[in-house]
């Protein structure tokens, strides 16, 4: 139930009875309706600008992340940006850090929550209600942004006003952009051999193989430690990936051969791929990696790393492996996501005889 307390007043009482069965309860005082999405939305509406709502009892008590990366904001609270530049309020960088999100996330969510102050440099934050987020979002269909692009505004914009002010829910009714239903590029077992054959380094030609024969995404690759490789098993152990999930994968023998002469001549330390001075290997590195190799090749079609994981996922639909075999091994959480490579999977056509023919 959502219970509804307030101090005697007479406009406040003649809302209430506009609620969907509002009851009174002698037990506690209060007046109370059925717990709803809906009717949720019907309170805000209808007390929009007329009382302050506590939403704080219908914030969910999700559990804190263990295992995950240590996420230092200290960056964005230190960098030297122009006088009349809105910075990220100090209460979203904490909650941010509260909530342990990954780095990309943080990195997104202040991105895109600056550009949404900024737009309105003339106005506090506090000021800002659902019309001028409304406004905004219209500001960027008009200046041809990404559907994709507007969804994560609207994501970084609500964890504002959900997550740090503690009102779930606020924006639920706002319109999102349809999401664009694209199918994966891939490209043939022929061509992704010639793309291994076109690198000569081994260290680069390692990074190739693992994205393709393991279905790495790249920022999975980039994380890889020494220990996640699972010779005796041959599994490849991803840990706390997308979505928080760890995951096995395969391992090749092909990849595992490769990987002991890598190991061999550049002796990494903690990570799998390191950079000169030790640290992470970077994803820029992986793009020119790519980039380089399938010119050397040949390849016209435009290819990153994760067309080499559409690529695995389609070949091994093709050669018959069952689709919940597939979906454990990108860690997708439902077949819904694995089930796309139906589309593109080319035993899906060779079996349907052409009317023409």
């Amino acid at each position: 139930m959502i219970g509804i307390k307030f101090a005697p007043d007479k406009k406040i009482q003649a809302l209430i009875k506009n609620l969907d069965s509002p009851k009174w309860s002698t037990t506690y005082n209060l007046v109370y309706i059925i717990n709803s999405k809906a009717n949720l939305a019907q309170i805000y509406k209808t007390f929009n600008g007329i009382a302050w709502i506590n939403y704080n009892r219908f914030l969910a008590n999700k559990p804190v992340v263990k295992k995950n990366v240590i996420i230092n904001v200290d960056y964005y609270r230190n960098r030297n940006l122009p006088k009349d530049y809105k910075r990220c309020p100090e209460e979203y960088l904490l909650k941010l850090e509260l909530k342990r999100y990954a780095l990309n996330t943080v990195r997104t969510y202040i991105q895109f929550f600056e550009h949404y102050i900024n737009y309105y440099s003339d106005k506090e934050i506090s000021t800002l209600n659902e019309m001028h987020v409304r406004r905004y979002l219209q500001a960027l269909i008009r200046s041809d942004k990404s559907n994709s692009y507007i969804n994560q505004a609207i994501n970084a914009i609500k964890f504002y006003y959900e997550s740090v002010l503690g009102m779930p829910n606020r924006f639920y009714e706002l319109e999102r952009p349809r999401k664009e239903k694209k199918l994966p590029t891939f490209i043939s077992k022929e061509e992704i051999l010639s793309l291994i054959d076109a690198t000569t380094n081994v260290k680069h030609k390692c990074v190739i193989q693992l994205l393709y024969s393991s279905g790495l995404r790249r920022s999975e690759l980039l994380n890889l430690k020494i220990a996640d490789i699972d010779s005796k098993r041959m599994l490849i152990r991803v840990i706390q990936a997308k979505g928080k999930k760890d995951r096995y994968t395969l391992l090749s023998q092909t990849v595992l051969k490769n990987l002991r002469i890598y190991y061999k001549c550049y002796k990494p330390q903690k990570f799998l791929f390191e950079g000169q001075n030790g640290n992470q290997y970077s994803s820029t590195s992986i793009v020119k990696i790519i980039n380089r190799s399938a010119s050397k090749a040949g390849i016209i079609q435009k290819i990153s790393a994760h067309t080499l994981r559409h690529s695995f996922a389609t070949h091994l639909l093709e050669a018959g492996i069952d689709l919940r075999q597939i979906q454990v091994l990108l860690g997708h959480q439902s077949t819904k996501t694995t089930e796309i490579y139906t589309h593109v999977a080319t035993n899906t056509f060779l079996k349907i005889k052409n009317p023409l023919d």
